[in-house]
């Protein structure tokens, strides 16, 4: 079974940090039951839905991913890149005490962003430029058995979200947001931003938001079940369908 790691907002959420849109206050109430409907969601399709401690005095602390990056039975504690959120980190490892999983850390001066990493097969692209430095890229080489591939990253907060990977190990994204498309093979572009951004639910199922409804037709097309939820409070402030939780597929 595939477990997944969420965070409950904090009622400071409205401060949280933006970099490439304007502020727009989100709805905090509406907030709340989009994140309580997007926990149903992942427990509708069958998976088990953790929730780490909540960390109130951090107001990005709901964007959970980006604070540990998980390959096989090692979890990377990350060293986020922006200093106000470094205090997340800790009870995302406090949770991940007792899973099995071998603990290992990004230290400092090298910062890494969980939401910068995309994993396919046995290759990690990395996007570098934001909240992710070149030094995290050659840590988490050393660290993981996997190939890292750094990744430009300059129109978008993270990697992820510009480009995520369909089940079949194809890239999706958004043209105008994705740095250099040609370092993906297979790319396919996709109409609308928030297309870009899928969870994989299995080989046959995909996570992504409502406000990509062409892109959910794309999908549909090719084959793929899509269970949609809406999260607009949270993408006024950067934030996908990938950063709102954490996976440990087959029990890691």
């Amino acid at each position: 079974m595939t477990t997944a790691l969420v965070r409950r907002p904090s009622p400071d959420l409205a401060e949280g940090l933006i970099s490439h849109i304007e502020r727009r206050p989100p709805d905090l109430a509406l907030a709340f039951r989009q994140w309580d409907n997007y926990v149903q969601a992942l427990t509708r399709v069958g998976w088990q839905v953790d929730e780490v401690p909540p960390a109130p005095q951090h107001p990005d602390s709901v964007f959970v991913e980006d604070t540990v990056v998980i390959c096989r039975d090692i979890a990377v504690i990350t060293n986020p890149g922006a200093s106000e959120r470094s205090g997340e980190t800790a009870g995302v490892e406090q949770a991940l005490t007792g899973l099995g999983l071998t603990l290992r850390h990004i230290t400092p001066p090298a910062t890494l962003d969980g939401g910068d990493v995309l994993k396919i097969g046995h290759r990690m692209y990395v996007g570098v430029g934001g909240r992710t430095s070149p030094a995290a890229c050659d840590q988490l080489a050393a660290l993981l058995p996997v190939e890292v591939v750094p990744v430009k990253v300059s129109k978008v907060l993270h990697l992820k979200s510009a480009v995520t990977a369909l089940p079949d190990g194809t890239v999706i994204g958004y043209p105008p947001l994705v740095d250099d498309p040609s370092l993906f093979s297979p790319f396919l572009e996709v109409p609308e931003e928030s297309g870009s951004h899928v969870v994989v639910i299995d080989d046959e199922t995909v996570l992504m938001a409502a406000s990509a409804p062409l892109t959910r037709v794309m999908l549909e097309g090719r084959g793929l079940r899509v269970v949609s939820v809406d999260i607009s409070e949270f993408e006024k402030l950067e934030g996908c369908v990938t950063c709102l939780s954490v996976r440990l597929r087959n029990g890691h």
